[in-house]
C-alpha cells in the first residue's frame, strides 16, 4: 500500500502544485502505482474525462477511497455517504473496468483489464474463456455487458469487497 511519503512525494514533485493542481506525471512518485499493472487506470480515475489536470479538493475526494472502510459508523440517513464506503469504493473499482464510462463494462473492457493484469501468463483463448464466464455470470439482465448493480452481486466481488475494505494508498 501506498503510505503518506508517497503521497507527499507526488505533492513534493509536482510544480504545479503551487498553483493547486496535479498532473498526470506527477504520481509517477508513487512507486507502487508504477508496479501496478492497472496503475494507470487509477492514475487516470483521478482525472475528469477530458481534464489533463486535477485540483487539490479532488485529489482529496478520490484519495478518501484507499482509506480503509469504516464499519463502525453509523448513518443516520442525512448525511452523505462516505467516500470510502464500501459502496463508494464498489463505484470506483467499477470504473477502473469501466473506461468509456457508459455505466457499463464491456467484454472489452473486461479483456482489456485482464490482458494488462494476467500480462503473459495466460493464452488470449484463456483470456476469452475468463471473460466470457465472468459475463456469464455476472450479466443478470442478459445485455452481454456488467452494469454496476450486476457487479457489486456477483460471487467474484466478494474477493473485490474484501480487498478494498483495506485499500489504503
Amino acid at each position: 500500500a501506498v503510505g503518506p511519503k508517497g503521497i507527499f512525494r507526488v505533492i513534493e514533485r509536482s510544480e504545479q502544485w503551487s498553483v493547486g493542481e496535479l498532473e498526470p506525471e506527477d504520481f509517477g512518485a508513487i512507486r507502487e502505482l508504477s508496479m501496478n499493472p492497472i496503475g494507470d487506470r487509477i492514475i487516470s480515475a483521478f482525472f475528469s474525462p477530458g481534464k489533463e489536470t486535477v485540483d487539490f479538493a479532488s485529489f482529496v475526494r478520490i484519495l478518501a477511497h484507499f482509506h480503509p472502510t469504516e464499519t463502525s459508523r453509523s448513518r443516520d440517513g442525512v448525511q452523505p455517504e462516505p467516500a470510502n464506503s464500501r459502496t463508494r469504493k464498489l463505484k470506483f473499482a467499477f470504473q477502473l473496468y469501466d473506461q468509456d464510462r457508459d455505466g457499463k463494462i464491456s467484454r472489452e473492457e473486461l479483456l482489456q483489464v485482464l490482458r494488462t493484469m494476467l500480462e503473459m501468463q495466460v493464452t488470449e483463448e484463456q483470456l476469452q474463456s475468463i471473460a466470457e464466464r465472468a459475463i456469464q455470470e455476472a450479466d443478470l439482465d442478459q445485455d452481454d455487458a456488467i452494469s454496476f448493480d450486476e457487479f457489486r452481486k456477483v460471487r467474484g466481488v466478494d474477493l473485490i469487497r474484501d480487498q478494498i475494505d483495506n485499500w489504503e494508498y
